[in-house]
């Protein structure tokens, strides 16, 4: 008699996907991780056709207020039916190559509670190789149970059990589109910088206003080799060292202003402490 081995079914995969004002980026998006079993896009109100466009796909759309990349993230952690999920920016593409490396670690034992994904930036068309970004990696493939993001408004990073091992093909994001999307995107992260910092007590002075800017680009575009991505890295250390600038001036502003005894109005947090904790 043959024998027939049984088969292997991978673990279920839940992807989440957070969404602002993406119609230039959900539907690529959404193709690259069609093989998962749940999509969920968590959308914050967008007023462009982001919903539109991804509602022909088979997936799950809900609608939150923004506090924030963690809170966002954290919320939508709590939504998902499988124990594995992907996190995904609608600027990032899975590859073939990362999916199927993916679904392998889900057939079985995964071994770990998570893994790091690099990610392979791309701006104006060139992927950049220098300039503090070909270190970029993420925990993005996780056993939810196991993991959480802190409460922080911006630049908050998963805290998960265990040692974290990084897979071996990259995420592809499309950070830049035009310099006007990325504009914004720098002003909310410095307003919503110097909100965090505020709330912590932090203050700003002549060193983080005029020479923290300074040191990124020189660390940056000198030290981290952004030179050797030419225009592209010029144009990246430079946004990066002005986005530095706007938080420290935006902080010491509230710091002003707290001293004139002005009331001041700041970008919305999510308090509530479910956010926050992981559920047992």
């Amino acid at each position: 008699m043959s024998s027939v081995e049984p088969v292997v079914k991978a673990r279920p995969l839940s992807v989440i996907i957070t969404t602002f004002n993406e119609e230039a980026n959900i539907a690529d998006c959404l193709e690259s991780v069609l093989w998962a079993d749940e999509i969920l896009v968590v959308d914050s109100f967008s007023t462009d056709r982001t919903l539109e466009l991804a509602r022909p796909y088979p997936i799950k759309i809900l609608q939150r207020e923004y506090f924030g990349s963690a809170a966002q993230k954290n919320w939508s952690l709590d939504q998902v039916r499988n124990e594995w999920v992907l996190i995904l920016d609608a600027d990032e593409r899975v590859t073939p190559e990362l999916a199927a490396e993916i679904e392998q670690i889900l057939v079985g034992d995964p071994g770990f509670h998570g893994f790091y994904i690099r990610r392979e930036n791309v701006m104006l068309g060139r992927v950049i190789r220098h300039s503090g970004w070909s270190t970029d990696k993420v925990i993005r493939l996780f056993d939810r149970a196991k993991g959480r993001y802190p409460n922080r408004r911006v630049h908050a990073d998963l805290e998960i059990e265990g040692v974290v091992p990084t897979l071996k093909n990259p995420l592809t994001h499309y950070t830049y589109r035009n310099f006007g999307q990325y504009f914004q995107k720098l002003l909310n992260y410095a307003e919503w910088g110097a909100a965090q910092g505020f709330r912590e007590g932090r203050k700003a002075g002549l060193i983080e206003v005029g020479l923290r800017p300074l040191w990124r680009f020189f660390r940056t575009y000198v030290l981290q080799l952004g030179f050797l991505d030419g225009l592209h890295g010029i144009a990246v250390c430079g946004l990066q060292a002005t986005g530095t600038f706007l938080k420290y001036m935006r902080m010491w502003e509230y710091n002003v202003r707290e001293k004139l005894g002005e009331e001041l109005d700041l970008p919305a947090f999510d308090d509530n402490a479910a956010t926050w904790e992981r559920p047992e």
